[in-house]
């Protein structure tokens, strides 16, 4: 949502009558301003919004909130009109949905309303949808652009102090889910315990805090795990046979080719490639192959954390007329790529975030100081008015209770904002640290 639109809702739900007019006089009209939909029919062709009442209904819904009568969406409608009753389609999951009502927002009043038109904000009950999608007539399939929504970097293990709390608790995570796209709900194979992953630490402390208060449920929380990866830096050749033989049907599968990291700024974090000439390797169990390597890329041999920006091609093997299976073609692949990963040279990357620091210029000197401790980069330092500005690269493994700290030492004047921006390679110590960490609990289990 734009700054403007962000204005204009703000001012128009807290009842600014007389200041909203005053805005309205200098905001362009709906049909002066161009947006751009997406045809999901042409290959997401970009299509011009004329944002008038006479064409197809195109509306986005970009915030959610859990009200008296069940989930309120409020849509911002970019073309078309939407009217009480009316069915609209939501582009994202294919579903038809009845309109129930309809309702103009005023600071905590709604007015139902029977219709709303291009360049409207609007809010409708009972429609089940998550923030982002996009609705139409069913006379088009156009989608809004979506937003860049990046890898959690942070995850926490929750679970309810209380048993019987379990479904509200489940409420709970579905409904942020549907909220906040850069909330992540998943499950831990191994412990079973429920694993929430954010943007960061406030932001997962925020949904931690609204389970307690909005769901009144008590949840115990593990310590914080950053979202390390692994990746590797130079090209390893492999050639691995699987050759079981037992009392019925043997397993036999060759795979050879190489692995090497993809180059800087991929679109793609995991490629496949399949240059056999020939009928060595039949083509029905090549897709096995790649499964077995994508499941083998899932946990790195150093601190057990997914492999990313690799390819692999494969470019022989073998098989036999029996004993060959897309079982012994997948554990095939996942022992190739167990036996070379360590001569690819792997390093582990560490989640690196934008830090936006804003302090009075005295503690400057005293701030940047901190920074450099926790092994940020400052990448700019500015003045504004009597304070300083400052911007730093920091790993995020360094940035725990870093609230805290600028509070220390500000004197409580300091804030800081705090953005993903890449997963970058750790130091030599800090990888040898991390590898010594994992071995040790492993040997401890």
């Amino acid at each position: 949502m734009s700054i403007i639109l962000f204005i204009f809702y703000r001012l128009w739900s807290t009842g600014c009558t007389t200041t909203l007019n005053g805005v309205l006089s200098y905001l362009p009209c709906p049909t002066e301003v161009s947006n751009y939909a997406l045809d999901q029919t042409k290959d997401e062709e970009k299509v011009i919004l004329g944002g008038t009442p006479d064409g197809p209904l195109v509306a986005l819904a970009f915030k959610l909130e859990e009200g008296r009568f069940g989930q309120l969406t409020f849509l911002r409608i970019y073309e078309g009109v939407i009217r009480k009753g009316d069915f609209i389609f939501n582009i994202n999951t294919g579903k038809k949905i009845k309109v129930p009502r309809l309702v103009r927002m005023h600071s905590d009043e709604m007015e139902d309303i029977q219709e709303a038109h291009a360049g409207q904000i609007v809010a409708v009950f009972g429609v089940d949808c998550a923030s982002g999608d996009t609705f139409t007539d069913g006379s088009v399939k156009y989608t809004m652009t979506s937003m860049n929504v990046p890898e959690p970097v942070m995850s926490l293990a929750v679970q309810p102090v209380s048993k019987d709390s379990g479904g509200q608790f489940s409420k709970a995570l579905n409904r942020f889910q549907k909220e906040d796209p850069t909330f992540r709900v998943g499950l831990d194979p191994e412990s079973g315990q429920t694993i929430i992953s954010g943007m960061g630490e406030l932001h997962l402390e925020v949904y931690v805090e609204r389970i307690r208060r909005e769901y009144k449920v008590d949840a115990t929380v593990g310590k914080p795990r950053v979202n390390f990866r692994e990746t590797v830096t130079q090209r390893a050749d492999f050639d691995y046979l699987h050759k079981k033989q037992s009392g019925g049907q043997g397993q036999y599968g060759r795979v050879t080719g190489y692995i090497e990291p993809l180059p800087a700024g991929s679109p793609t974090k995991f490629e496949f490639e399949n240059v056999i000439v020939g009928q060595a390797i039949p083509s029905n169990f090549i897709p096995a192959i790649e499964k077995g390597f994508k499941e083998a890329a899932n946990s790195g041999s150093l601190i057990g954390h997914p492999v990313e920006n690799i390819r692999i091609v494969l470019t022989d093997g073998a098989s036999h007329a029996v004993d060959s299976s897309e079982l012994a073609f997948k554990l095939a692949a996942i022992y190739a790529f167990r036996k070379c990963y360590t001569a690819a040279k792997p390093v582990i990357l560490e989640p690196v975030m934008l830090v936006e620091l804003k302090v009075p210029t005295e503690f400057q000197g005293t701030v940047a100081g901190d920074i450099n401790k926790r092994k940020g980069v400052i990448i700019g330092n500015d003045q504004e008015g009597e304070d300083s500005v400052i911007t730093a690269q920091v790993p995020l493994n360094n940035m725990f209770g870093y609230s805290t700290s600028l509070r220390s030492m500000t004197q409580g004047k300091g804030e800081f904002t705090m953005e993903y921006k890449e997963h970058s390679p750790v130091s030599h110590d800090v990888q040898a640290q991390l590898v010594n960490n994992y071995k040790g609990s492993n040997a401890a289990e």
